[in-house]
């Protein structure tokens, strides 16, 4: 086999993948961890807000006693930018299924004042003990095949300036969610896509916080263009998800004075809805 094939046919795993290494953070001091914001996971040049969502997570999975992220609420208060950071967690309460804990991420601006730049807020407990009962009326999004759909090496780049997150990601949008890249957006305020990380690593509970936020934002198919700067984004994890890809379906349906909201569900190849969301962004109008 030659060796770029054997290559390619090294799937990467967790813990051991660029994921892992770009959301790695390094205790300093109890509840003070130092980190480097990697320059892969930015668009249009800011930093993505559910890569920053999973730095934040992984340090507070590291000072809670639980694991696994159940909720986490986030407020974006200052752009991210690549490079040097600094994490900060508090332990607000902790019990015998769930701790919660609050962290805010730093950096340094170009006069030496540091800023805050994320609050977070979030409940871990232990996915593994969950009951496997399942009453919902939620379905799986209906998108068609993998090879059906398309990804952003099939066409130019949808925004200007940097999209070195899409290297990342395997994404396969869904071709009916594409108007807005052929200069025809339905006015749905609709996505839909296939979704995992390029390098073959399998989802787990922190990637599931960036699958919430690392599509086209619905914007596109309403018509408007530019960044969407989100406000705040809350998410759900509900269970561990299956290997394999997962399918993310995000809807708007409102925007109002300049702002609207995403609400996201994400599937695993079980056919079980391991995460929702729900956050609130900023469009730019005219």
């Amino acid at each position: 086999m030659p060796e770029a094939a054997s290559a390619a046919a090294i799937r990467a795993t967790i813990g051991d993948s660029e994921f892992d290494r770009d959301t790695a953070v390094t205790r300093r001091a109890p509840g003070v961890y130092d980190l480097d914001l990697s320059a892969g996971w930015t668009i249009i040049n800011a930093v993505n807000g559910g890569y920053l969502l999973a730095v934040l997570g992984r340090a507070l999975g590291d000072a809670l006693p639980h694991p696994d992220p159940f909720t986490i609420s986030a407020h974006y208060l200052t752009a991210s930018q690549p490079g040097p950071a600094v994490v900060r967690t508090e332990t607000v309460r902790t019990g015998r299924t769930l701790s919660t804990g609050q962290a805010s991420l730093f950096q340094y601006d170009d006069e030496g004042n540091e800023v805050e730049r994320i609050r977070v807020l979030a409940s871990y407990g232990d996915l593994d003990t969950l009951p496997d009962d399942v009453r919902t009326s939620a379905k799986p999004p209906a998108i068609p095949p993998m090879d059906q759909c398309f990804g952003p090496e099939d066409g130019p780049a949808p925004v200007e300036g940097s999209s070195a997150i899409t290297d990342r990601l395997m994404l396969k949008l869904d071709p009916a969610t594409l108007g807005w890249a052929l200069g025809q957006p339905s006015g749905r305020g609709e996505m839909r896509a296939w979704f995992g990380l390029s390098d073959g690593r399998d989802a787990d509970p922190l990637s599931l916080l960036l699958a919430v936020d690392a599509l086209p934002p619905t914007a596109f198919e309403l018509g408007l263009k530019g960044w969407v700067p989100t406000v705040e984004l809350t998410a759900h994890v509900r269970c561990r998800p299956a290997p394999g890809p997962l399918r993310v379906s995000i809807t708007t349906r409102n925007l109002a004075g300049g702002f609207l909201e995403e609400d996201a569900e994400v599937w695993d190849s079980a056919d079980r809805l391991v995460a929702q969301s729900r956050q609130l962004a900023r469009v730019r109008l005219g």
